[in-house]
């Protein structure tokens, strides 16, 4: 089995709600380190980058339509070059970069870009349909965080904390 490396590492921006970043698009935003690493790497074929796997939680908005894809195209990366973007919700990004060290590591790939968006300035409000056909119980969801259209047996069963209220959950129950 061969041994994956991390040979550069660049973070992708980042800011607070509704800061300095929030008029960028996820897609742009998931573009700058990319754009990035190759003008930090110019003796890289760029051309024989086996793939780019980005993690993306939200993709309810911008990010919607396989947002690593968009990222790779938006910096430069040749259109040949495929991408993915994974959910793993808080863990996306992470998952991703293990995903790509199993790639490595099975032989699979010998070059790939790994890494995350996220926007949630610019996470959109959405509507359900109604539950019946012409009915008016649209619902609208704000998705910045927490789960949307939930599942009642689901909520029931588990709750619908977001990440945050688990985390204080957490903290509270182990100190």
């Amino acid at each position: 089995m061969k041994n994956a490396y991390i040979i550069d590492a660049i973070r992708t921006p980042f800011g607070r709600y509704a800061g300095g970043l929030a008029p960028v698009r996820a897609d742009d935003l998931g573009a700058v380190p990319i754009k990035a690493l190759m003008q930090r790497n110019p003796s890289v074929d760029w051309e024989q980058v086996d793939d780019v796997i980005y993690g993306c939680a939200n993709q309810a908005g911008e990010d919607n339509r396989n947002v690593g894809r968009m990222s790779a195209l938006l910096a430069g990366l040749p259109y040949q070059v495929p991408a993915t973007t994974i959910n793993r919700l808080c863990g996306s990004s992470l998952d991703a970069i293990a995903i790509a060290a199993r790639a490595i590591k099975a032989g699979e790939a010998n070059l790939v870009i790994a890494g995350g968006v996220e926007s949630m300035s610019r996470a959109p409000y959405v509507m359900s349909k109604s539950d019946s056909a012409f009915g008016r119980s649209q619902k609208i969801e704000d998705t910045t965080m927490g789960w949307r259209f939930i599942n009642p047996k689901l909520k029931e069963l588990y709750g619908v904390d977001t990440m945050p209220q688990t985390a204080e959950n957490v903290a509270e129950q182990f100190n």
